[in-house]
């Protein structure tokens, strides 16, 4: 098992994820055809010719849960109970089909959980950059983590 136990975790530590991947079009069609988003943004390369992009933008969702999958082989994997949130989820440069993205973890906070004894909470901010090392998603995640078995 791959995933860390709460007492594990320290705050400031920082993961550079191994696993990075090249955004496809297949990856950006199925997110938007599994969600149910029509945006002319994700599917229709005519529509965005003429943008600002001159190109077909990556389906959000798509980076947002990429960003977060990626890390948790490193960090929760096996040992999380439950991702109880996501908060302050940003997108500050446009992901295109064909970036490589590559994702850092950092721990910002960790604390006992208050009514599960067996358990604690970690509060982590993931990054992701494309091919260029720019800053494309980011977003902070809370997890319900297991503590180490005694």
């Amino acid at each position: 098992m791959p995933g860390l136990w709460f007492e594990e975790f320290e705050v400031g530590q920082v993961f550079d994820h191994p696993l990075r991947r090249t955004v496809t079009e297949t990856d950006n069609l199925m997110m938007s055809a599994l969600t149910h988003n029509p945006a002319p943004l994700h599917l229709d390369a005519e529509f965005m010719k003429d943008s600002e992009y001159g190109r077909i933008l990556v389906n959000s969702c798509f980076t947002l849960g990429l960003m977060v999958g990626i890390s948790v082989n490193d960090t929760t994997q096996g040992t999380a109970v439950a991702n109880l949130g996501w908060d302050e989820v940003r997108f500050p440069a446009p992901v295109f089909i064909g970036d490589t993205l590559r994702i850092e973890t950092e721990v910002i906070d960790k604390r006992q959980s208050k009514s599960r004894p067996n358990q604690g909470i970690v509060n982590f901010i993931h990054r992701a950059y494309n091919q260029d090392d720019v800053l494309v998603a980011s977003c902070k995640r809370t997890s319900l983590q297991r503590k180490r078995p005694e």
